[in-house]
């Protein structure tokens, strides 16, 4: 900056006459003659402080520098810049280095800067003084900061050679910038203050001052004055009627008294800024008063009053005139604990700052609109419990700072981990040096929240661990939702009774427990005048994170990160059949599982915060923030469904959800063993959503202009409508029927692309009309269009595809909506032979009069009841099947019903119909089975129904889960299994259609046959001593798994039955238990095979092994013995299903002997079952028709 031109020869006289021309704009006069004389001052001061420098190459005026009026450095001056006038380039570079290698220092600029310092801003009269200091010219004013203000200069006209001038941002157009000056000001013309007065001042010391207090006569018309050294003083506080501060005096030492002057004259308020901490001043014309709630009388300042410097040879102690005798000065104020000391009645909690004085200098901005910075790199500095509003706009990076009795804070919590100081009304913040950093660009949003952070403060009245608190969770929020979901001052605009803020509503539940409302305000003068001293900063405690507020994105992938931590295979299968199952009947046991996580489970407890929206793409309601979006299940009142479309774009908080991840897992487990080794997991997913109540949520509406960004609609498809009242049409339709959301294929108009559409994801709901159309007059709508046929059932079809479907979580029959078009009136646009209208003959045959694509600009709202008294007796029950119907035999029918959901599981793929394509490529999806237990008041016990949902209803619901309710419409019943009824085993033998499972109380009567093997977990071949026989095996793992069956004799003394157990069911016909069961096992895993056949009826001997070894003779005789042969309670079903049984023969004549006699008798043909599971009889009643002994 400083290698310009050499100027040319005729460039002083151009200077000259440059300076002249703005010294009489500027600086003198409106309208007066130019004077010479000031003129000549000045430039005789600019050119003494040019050459001050030393090195002003050779030039007695600074040709390179160019005047600059208040006005142009606000009108042109738009980035921050300094000015050095009596700085060499050495000088100000090394200035600049204090900015660090991460600061960037102010550029320099070449310009010359004339006032007159002030207090009066603008033509103000003097009682609106508030103790800020100005720069004034004839071209305006502007606001400026000094490190030591000598009241002697107000009023006068000044040259300042350094100075930084920082303008507003750019976003602020009614912002003011400020100058800060660096050096003390040079004054243009010289002095003319009188050297002191001519005779002794008279004056009160602190001593006395502080014992006339107590005296309880009155002074006999005397103000005096004040002398003493300055121990401390207040911060300026500014209320709605005044402002004010207080200093003490006091003699110097530390054990003497003090004595404090109230100062809340407007012209002294200025008197703040010169101020200096242990100089002496003379107060002059000082009195007595009584402040309201104060306990003491005070001094104060009066309008004649003046601060003087101290000068001992101009003052005289005063001899008081009295109406009796002094009394003695206060006592001196009891100390304050130490934080390692408890008061009485506290609790061990309760922590005490210390009071301190410190200095040091601003490292960094913590947020500004909160008061909070970094000093030192160090320690926190909160300004918050202060009114620092002129301070605001100069503390930056690079300030230095002295702090008089501030409170230091150790161990806050909340999330702050570092000391905290807090100054409070009690102290003082000195401004000791400015900073040469230029300051960072700050966005709109970051200077958002100021008033409602003092508001925290100075009306909810939180504590210092709170507020830190309080601050960094209104930055969290505003990180999350803003500027997309939310404008930044709209989250953080001051909170009034008719407009309260987003983003203290969103605290308030937590705020509201920790600090409850309605606590005493802060007393300015209590705060600064009592002793001992009592403020907010005194006493706290160390503050456990209440809670937090994670973004969307954070909750999703903790909730994924969690739930995959917690996987473990093992639990997701059956003990007593896991070891027994294939590869692939294992793999598909552990595919699908799922997981809820409650915010209380997180530490701290986590709070949900969105948007909720409405998708477009896939129809369900999500909430967003600016980080993603998560699928959500909301419920109404008594789990009923949300039906109110306008909550769409509504800000949503819940301390009460559910966060549910179910994990699907593509593996190649090779048995039980293996599910510890995560490298089986070829694949795995998760699905994450959540769920909670409607009643647990606190809804809080956005202003309009953002609800375009919750109703998912694309730009294109915002409707434009014109300025002034909105015009619309709209219809009144009641819901009486709800398809599924899937993907369907429609129709090709005529005259479209000739290729085959894709499915696309749509449902249609069917209702009636009530009344004609509508049209929006004013705030309201007016009455329906007449039509011809009022009596007819207008039956509607509505068809929601593309965008649209968003509001398909909004619609359930039996509710009446509105059906909102926005645009100008179109002739038949609900109507038959309307532009929305699809004209299909098929329609007349299902009793509709029109069918009507919604478009995407459409909106629907529900319709209260009272709006539509037609409708008041309109049944709002879902329509249910009766327990009759839905366990009857019929089958192929549509059923309804609401049940509790006991498991889910994954199925394999059903059969591909017989009209697909052999050679497709699209695959099919595993369907999802869910046990049911259906709920129906008058049946007591709920029988169980299984559900298997299918493409292209997958991926099913959100919601479907175990322990569920759900309402299940217009399913497709097919008979394959019933609830297990208690039957004999002559009933299966019975004309009509059999139960397909059952249970029967029985007696094994014989083993027929016996296998016990180890088979290829992958394979299935045998497995001798581990390994695999299959010729060429590919298996990639040499494992096995032992299988067993049996076939037993069974009979209830009504018929007879050969059913068949496999894997742990044979464990419990032998009666052995696991350890036995297991050594057994291992006994057979050399050999690889056991298998046994039993003489009997119908029954060949023969056996794999050898007669005589051990392991076939233990066999023989435990399937010989009664712990075998014994009353057991039978669980089966047939092995052939009911519609694949083929007719039983009749019974045959068969011949029986009995001792000598020979009995001739028809017996039935034995029937064949699958064990479903065997128990032993509680009861000697349960042995079946007969009890029989041979």
């Amino acid at each position: 900056m400083e290698a310009d031109p050499a100027p040319a020869p005729d460039s002083e006289q151009g200077w000259l006459e440059a300076a002249r021309t703005f010294i009489q704009e500027t600086l003198c006069p409106a309208g007066s003659e130019p004077d010479a004389q000031l003129t000549q001052l000045v430039i005789d001061c600019v050119k003494t402080t040019w050459l001050s420098q030393g090195k002003n190459q050779g030039f007695p005026l600074p040709l390179s520098y160019s005047f600059v009026s208040v006005q142009d450095l606000k009108t042109h001056q738009n980035l921050p810049c300094c000015s050095h006038l009596s700085w060499s380039s050495s000088t100000y570079q090394a200035w600049a280095q204090g900015a660090g290698p991460n600061g960037t220092p102010l550029p320099r600029e070449r310009l010359l800067l004339l006032g007159t310092l002030t207090d009066l801003s603008g033509d103000l009269e003097q009682e609106y003084r508030k103790g800020d200091v100005y720069v004034k010219d004839n071209t305006g004013i502007l606001t400026c900061e000094l490190i030591d203000l000598d009241l002697s200069w107000l009023g006068r006209l000044f040259l300042f050679p350094n100075w930084s001038y920082l303008p507003p941002a750019r976003w602020n157009a009614s912002g003011e910038g400020h100058l800060e000056l660096l050096s003390a000001p040079v004054p243009v013309c010289p002095s003319t203050t009188s050297p002191g007065p001519p005779t002794p001042l008279p004056v009160l010391y602190p001593e006395t001052a502080s014992r006339l207090l107590r005296h309880r006569g009155k002074l006999r018309g005397v103000q005096p004055n004040l002398a003493g050294k300055l121990v401390r003083w207040s911060a300026l506080v500014r209320s709605q009627k005044k402002a004010h501060f207080v200093l003490s005096l006091g003699d110097g030492s530390l054990a003497g008294s003090h004595v404090s002057i109230v100062v809340q004259i407007p012209a002294q308020l200025v008197w703040h800024r010169a101020l200096w901490p242990g100089r002496s001043y003379v107060l002059t014309a000082l009195r007595v008063v009584r402040i309201r709630g104060h306990c003491y009388r005070v001094w104060t300042t009066s309008p004649s009053s003046h601060l003087l410097p101290l000068k001992p040879e101009c003052v005289r102690e005063l001899e008081l005139e009295l109406d009796g005798p002094l009394l003695e000065a206060d006592p001196a104020p009891t100390p304050m604990p130490s934080s390692s000391q408890d008061g009485d009645g506290e609790p061990a909690l309760v922590r005490h700052s210390t009071l301190l004085s410190y200095s040091g200098k601003v490292t960094g901005v913590l947020s500004q609109p909160a008061g909070l910075y970094e000093v030192d790199g160090q320690l926190a500095l909160c300004l918050a419990y202060q009114q620092f509003h002129s301070l605001r706009k100069v503390v930056r990076p690079g300030v230095s700072l002295e702090l008089q009795d501030v409170h230091l804070l150790q161990s806050v919590g909340g999330g702050t981990r570092r000391p905290v100081l807090a100054p409070c009304l009690h102290g003082a913040i000195l401004l000791r040096g400015f900073s040469c950093q230029k300051p960072e660009t700050q966005s709109f949003y970051q200077a958002q929240g100021t008033s409602l952070f003092e508001q925290l403060v100075w009306e909810r009245q939180l504590g210092l661990p709170l507020y830190l608190w309080a601050t960094k969770a209104l930055e969290e929020l505003a990180s999350k939702l803003c500027p997309h979901m939310l404008r930044h001052h709209q989250l953080l605009q001051h909170s009034t009774p008719g407009n309260p803020s987003p983003g203290l509503q969103l605290l308030a539940p937590v705020l509201d427990v920790l600090s409850p409302p309605g606590s005493m305000r802060r007393n300015a003068h209590k705060e600064i005048l009592e002793e001992p001293h009592h403020c907010p900063l005194q006493k706290y405690m160390r503050l456990q994170t209440p809670c937090s507020f994670p973004t969307l994105a954070t909750l999703k992938d903790e909730g994924r990160c969690r739930a995959w931590a917690a996987f473990d295979p093992k639990t997701l299968l059956p003990l007593p059949e896991s070891s027994y199952l294939t590869s692939c009947q294992l793999n598909q046991r552990v595919s699908w599982s799922w997981l809820t996580l409650l915010p209380a489970t997180s530490h701290p407890a986590q709070i949900l915060i969105g948007v909720l929206a409405a998708s477009s793409h896939k129809g369900c309601l999500q909430l967003r923030d600016k980080t993603g979006s998560l699928p959500c299940l909301i419920l109404a009142k008594h789990s009923q469904p949300v039906t109110d479309s306008r909550f769409i774009g509504c800000l949503v908080r819940t301390e009460k959800f559910q966060l549910v991840i179910e994990r699907n897992v593509r593996s190649n487990f090779p048995s039980c063993k293996e599910l510890n080794m995560t490298g089986f997991i070829q694949k795995q997913q998760a699905r994450v959503y959540i769920q909670f109540f409607l009643a647990d949520a606190l809804i809080l509406p956005v202003p309009r202009p953002l609800l375009h960004s919750a109703t998912s609609l694309p730009p294109q498809a915002e409707p434009t409508l014109p300025d002034g009242p909105h015009v619309e049409q709209s219809r009144l339709f009641l819901l009486s029927h709800k398809e599924a959301l899937v993907k369907r294929n429609f129709c090709v108009p005529p005259g479209a692309n000739p290729e085959v559409p894709k499915p696309i994801l749509s449902f249609h709901v069917s209702g009636s009309w009530l009344g004609g159309t509508q049209r929006k007059e004013g705030t309201a709508w007016g009455p329906p269009e007449p039509k011809g046929e009022e009596n007819k059932d207008q039956k509607v079809l509505l068809i929601f595809r593309g965008s649209s479907v968003r509001w398909f979580e909004f619609l359930h029959p039996g509710h009446v909506y509105r059906l909102v078009a926005p645009g100008p009136p179109t002739p038949l646009l609900f109507e038959e032979g309307g532009p929305s209208c699809i004209p299909q003959r098929p329609l007349e045959l299902a009793g509709y009069a029109s069918c009507l694509t919604v478009q995407e600009a459409w909106t629907l709202e529900l319709e209260s009841d009272q709006d539509v008294p037609a409708v008041l007796d309109t049944s709002r029950a879902l329509p249910k099947t009766s327990m009759d119907d839905l366990l009857s035999g019929n089958s192929d029918c549509l059923v309804s019903f609401s049940a509790e959901i006991l498991s889910r599981s994954l199925c394999e793929p059903f059969p591909a119909p017989f009209w697909a394509k052999p050679g497709g490529t699209r695959t099919s999806r595993a369907s999802v089975k869910l046990t049911v237990a259906v709920e129906d008041a008058d049946c007591p016990c709920r029988p169980h129904l299984d559900i298997y949902i299918k493409e292209p209803h997958l991926p099913p619901p959100l919601g479907l889960l175990p322990g569920a309710r759900a309402y299940f419409g217009q399913l497709e019943k097919k008979i394959s299994s019933a609830p297990l009824p208690h039957i004999f085993l002559a009933e299966l033998l019975q004309g009509g259609r059999p139960p397909f499972q059952a249970s029967a109380s029985c007696h094994i009567v014989s083993v027929f046959s016996l296998q016990l093997l180890w088979v290829c977990a992958h394979c299935t071949s045998l497995c001798p001593q581990g390994r695999c026989t299959r010729q060429g095996s590919t298996c990639p793992t040499q494992t096995s798994i032992s299988q067993a069956s049996i076939r037993l004799l069974v009979e209830d003394g009504t018929a007879e039955a050969v059913v068949t157990c496999r894997n742990h069911h044979v464990a419990t016909v032998l009666g052995l238990c696991p350890s036995e069961w297991t050594s057994l096992l291992e006994s057979v895993r050399g050999p690889g095979k056991v298998a046994l056949q039993f003489t009997g009826p119908g029954a060949q001997p023969e056996s794999s092994a050898k007669v005589d070894e051990p392991l076939t003779l233990f066999l023989r005789t435990l399937c010989t013995s009664f712990s075998v042969l014994r009353p057991v309670v039978l669980s089966f079903e047939l092995e052939r299903k009911p519609s694949l049984v083929i007719p039983l023969e009749p019974p045959q004549l068969q011949r029986f002997q009995c001792g000598e006699q020979t009995l001739l008798t028809r017996v039935n043909p034995r029937i064949r079952l699958s064990c479903l599971s065997i128990q032993e009889p509680k009861h000697a009643s349960s042995l079946g028709a007969f009890s029989l002994s041979c």
